[in-house]
């Protein structure tokens, strides 16, 4: 029987003569990934050859592992039967990092146990420090209707007695965290997309403000915002009718979401969008995550900041956990667009350059309100299953004008679409 190859997460031992390389390996596997699983009675290519278990071995191995590894963990270590061989299996998990092995701190790189410096030592521990969930919020008069709005697109349900311990809302000491304060209805968090008229921040055009609620809210008014920004451009020079767009959305959406999943909040700097004439940056605080080196991050290697944010979007439907996001972009633009540094991490999307282009974004952004889109707030507020049709004929102009406002309403942050278009429904989120 052969299982397979070692990674970060699996390392495998001859025998337990090889107990303090294990125990090494376990420690490394904690510090990068919060669990991983030893064996012993296999050899490092995955086939199993069987390990001699005495009235002692078990005991060994784990008082091995109680006096070696700090701060203690319990692993669960059981003995398994393989092709009529005998195999100690040991698994951990602890959230308690960094974890030392005999003194020292190894990170887990591939299938290798690498001896950690004093730097990313003291990065591993910020990192931890950092945490959106260790880390007590400001305000502890948190509500949560947005959220629950969210789930129940999703055809879910929060249950009000539990919802706040199953999504990780709550320190160890039972107060709303971190992450609950950037995910609550009111906060203080700014999120921000300025666009600029020319090349530099010397002449704003508009800046856009979606903060101060629901950070996943935020995320998808500035994800509907910059989609209503990308114009389709025709070309008609030629003999056949060429379409594109100002730029590629599904690497922007990537690179925001991405930029928001990872984010350092705790430095109290929220992501932010800025769009230039001939480019949009994508700024997020914080560098790479502890642990993940620039080739695993340009494979697409999934390291998150904030996990438990991680599980939320994917609920949600914001994220997959695919790794695709950075591998897209470069395959579209390249390794130059990304600039990465100890502080922040910038993506570079260019714009399609056409002209005329900066009146359009100017004029967009200088849209006046009128009693058309009043109605349909009006109505969405009584009715969030209402369709456009529906608002069609209750307000009597035609369906594609309906659709326009509502893009509009939708551009500046006054109304999203949560959910499937046929079951969703709409969050009226400022008044005009």
């Amino acid at each position: 029987m052969n299982f397979g190859m070692e990674t970060e997460l699996v390392e495998f031992k001859k025998t337990t003569g090889e107990l303090k390389e294990g125990i090494v390996s376990l420690a490394a596997m904690l510090n990068k990934n919060g669990k991983g699983t030893l064996y012993f009675g296999v050899r490092n290519d995955g086939e199993v050859i069987g390990q001699q278990i005495g009235d002692r071995t078990l005991r060994e191995v784990s008082q091995g592992i109680a006096n070696a590894i700090k701060p203690q963990i319990i692993p669960t270590i059981i003995m398994e039967l393989c092709d009529e061989k005998n195999v100690i299996k040991v698994t951990a998990e602890g959230d308690e990092k960094p974890y030392s092995a005999y003194g020292k701190y190894y990170m887990r790189s591939a299938d290798e146990d690498r001896e950690i410096s004093p730097q990313q030592l003291r990065n591993l521990m910020l990192s931890v420090s950092d945490s959106i969930v260790n880390i007590e919020a400001n305000n502890q008069e948190l509500s949560f209707e947005q959220l629950k709005m969210l789930y129940a697109g999703n055809n879910m349900t929060l249950r009000e007695n539990t919802f706040e311990q199953n999504l990780n809302l709550l320190t160890r000491d039972g107060t709303y965290n971190l992450m609950a304060a950037i995910l609550a209805d009111v906060n203080s968090y700014s999120i921000k997309v300025a666009v600029f008229r020319g090349t530099d921040k010397t002449d704003l055009v508009k800046r856009n403000e979606y903060g101060y609620k629901c950070m996943l809210v935020a995320v998808k008014q500035v994800l509907d915002y910059m989609e209503a920004l990308n114009d389709t451009m025709v070309d008609v020079g030629g003999s056949l009718r060429k379409e594109s767009r100002l730029f590629d959305f599904p690497c922007f959406r990537e690179a925001w979401l991405n930029a928001c999943l990872h984010n350092r909040w705790s430095r109290q700097t929220p992501p932010a969008v800025y769009m230039f004439a001939d480019r949009i940056e994508v700024i997020s605080v914080g560098g790479l995550p502890n642990g993940l080196t620039l080739e695993e991050f340009y494979e697409g290697k999934s390291k998150p900041v904030n996990l438990e944010l991680q599980q939320i979007m994917v609920q949600l439907d914001y994220i997959e956990q695919t790794g695709h996001g950075v591998p897209l972009i470069v395959s579209k633009y390249g390794k130059d667009v990304f600039d990465i540094t100890e502080n922040f991490i910038t993506v570079t999307i260019p714009l399609r350059k056409e002209k005329g282009m900066e009146g359009d974004l100017q004029k967009k952004s200088g849209y006046v309100w009128n009693e058309c889109d009043k109605k349909i707030v009006s109505r969405m507020k009584e009715n969030s299953n209402i369709t456009v049709r529906e608002l069609s004929e209750q307000i009597g102009v035609g369906v594609t004008t309906i659709s326009k406002h509502i893009r509009i309403l939708k551009e500046n942050g006054i109304v999203i679409r949560i959910g499937s278009r046929k079951n969703g429904q709409w969050m009226v989120l400022d008044q005009l």
